[in-house]
């Protein structure tokens, strides 16, 4: 067996892994990063994130050309859907942001080690090749755990990705399906259930929980709701889903109310199983290192990402947080830089959450719940966009932005954002709470016009009563 030291060894190439890895490199530390996908870039990038964006925007692209260009004075006739073709671009955009990290590997120096790593020791790893050749030890002074999450099963409902299908099934099922139903509300279900509602199916979503999207301002939720189901999904709230078995071409599902009562049958072509996602930690061996994990699988970090035992760490999905791609780079840079020495921290107030359904749905700190139960006293701002110019001349005015600031200081304690390219127009937000700003510092920063942006000012404005355009 072959042993090679280093400084730094990430375990897991995600946006957690390989940010680490690459920022560790950047900062002069010998690095390594290994990952037994094959191709960087973790679940976000491969079968998560990127994948499920580029079917987003294809199918968005497609509902629009069939229903949304004639407002615009665009008429077409005979539109098709190609889903190969849609697929195949699919496809191209993950390799070449898996292709883009390994360049910046090659770039950086970071040794990219293709293989399985499991903890001999503390300090030391057995790399088992995903090709069957020669293993390796690798020894590291600090080993970065970064690998991430795996979906959750649903007990009596077995994934076999044909039929019943995880989200990575939904990203490359091979014909459009006649019906759909997604079991779980959140951010994944909403998106992958837009991408084929958009494409033909009849969606019908089934959430054991009374709302969808839990731990969203409920406000947003609501009308997150109200807007999906004027587009045609079918929710039923408080509802479980009990077995499910294959019917033919089609699956059928056992559903009972969430407290109890009579149980009914739900068939449909496709099934898709999106009740959320659970730390990935299989084959590391932290039983021979001795890291502590908590009852929900989570390894236990300390502020500084340090697990409880000296020179292993952890990031990203594997710990406690929101399982969000950026929030997991956010680590992984403020971890090598302290490695480095240097001091650096992650705000976890200042991290946004966007659901990319159209409307999209972006938010950033605390929501109104979560305040009225915390005991602060709070103003509210809202702006809709059906007032901004913008929104109009793109005829796309569904939505609004709500600040939520501090009763007596005006700090900014939350921003919530439901239409048109709010995960990008969130990011003023999230710069404004980062430095601390007040609603009257937002209402009073000169925005262009006409944009979409000028909502947010609006909505600042609106935190003391005075919005210009309403």
């Amino acid at each position: 067996m072959t042993e090679q030291a280093y400084e730094v060894i990430v375990i897991g190439g995600g946006p957690g892994g390989y940010v680490a890895a690459i920022r560790a490199a950047q900062l002069g530390l010998k690095t390594a990063c290994v990952e037994k996908r094959g191709s960087l870039g973790g679940t976000c990038l491969n079968i998560g994130c990127i994948p499920s964006k580029a079917l987003l925007q294809s199918s968005e692209k497609y509902e629009e050309a069939r229903h949304g260009l004639a407002l615009h004075g665009v008429k077409l006739d005979g539109v098709a859907l190609d889903l190969p073709a849609m697929m195949a671009h699919k496809d191209k955009v993950v390799a070449d942001n898996t292709r883009g990290v390994e360049f910046l590997f090659k770039k950086y120096k970071v040794d990219y080690v293709k293989g399985a790593a499991r903890f001999t020791a503390p300090g030391k790893l057995a790399v088992s090749p995903i090709d069957g050749g020669t293993a390796q030890e690798l020894t590291g002074n600090s080993i970065v755990i970064a690998t991430g999450a795996d979906v959750v099963p649903l007990p009596g409902v077995a994934i076999d990705e044909q039929a019943i299908v995880s989200s990575t099934g939904a990203l490359s099922l091979p014909a459009v399906p006649k019906s759909l139903v997604v079991v779980g509300a959140g951010y994944i279900g909403l998106e992958m259930g837009s991408v084929w509602r958009r494409l033909g199916s009849a969606v019908t979503v089934v959430e054991f929980l009374d709302r969808i999207t839990p731990g969203m301002d409920g406000e947003l939720a609501r009308n997150l709701q109200r807007v999906l189901a004027r587009q045609g999904f079918v929710f039923r709230l408080s509802t479980k889903v009990v077995a499910a078995k294959r019917d033919g071409q089609g699956v059928a599902l056992s559903l009972e109310p969430a407290h109890g009562g009579p149980r009914e049958e739900l068939k449909a072509d496709v099934v898709l199983v999106a009740i959320g996602r659970r730390p990935y930690t299989d084959g590391l061996g932290l039983e021979q290192a001795g890291v502590v994990t908590d009852n929900q699988g989570r390894i236990t970090v300390d502020d500084g990402f340090a697990t409880n035992v000296k020179g292993i760490y952890a990031i990203g999905d594997v710990i406690a947080g929101p399982m969000l791609a950026h929030k997991a780079s956010e680590e992984g840079v403020a971890l090598a830089e302290r490695l480095a020495g240097q001091k650096a921290h992650v705000n976890y107030g200042a991290i946004p959450a966007v659901i990319y359904t159209w409307p999209e749905v972006a938010s950033v700190g605390r929501g109104e719940e979560e305040l009225k139960a915390a005991g602060i006293a709070y103003k509210t701002g809202k702006f809709p966009f059906s007032a901004n110019a913008r929104a109009r001349a793109n005829a796309d005015t569904e939505g609004f932005v709500k600040i939520l600031a501090d009763a007596k200081s005006d700090r900014v304690l939350g921003v919530h954002i439901i239409g048109p390219d709010a995960g990008t127009i969130i990011a003023e937000a999230v710069i404004a709470m980062e430095y601390g700003a007040s609603a009257e510092d937002i209402a009073r920063t000169c925005h262009a016009h006409p944009t979409l942006n000028e909502a947010v000012k609006e909505a600042a404005l609106a935190v003391e009563g005075h919005p210009i355009h309403i």
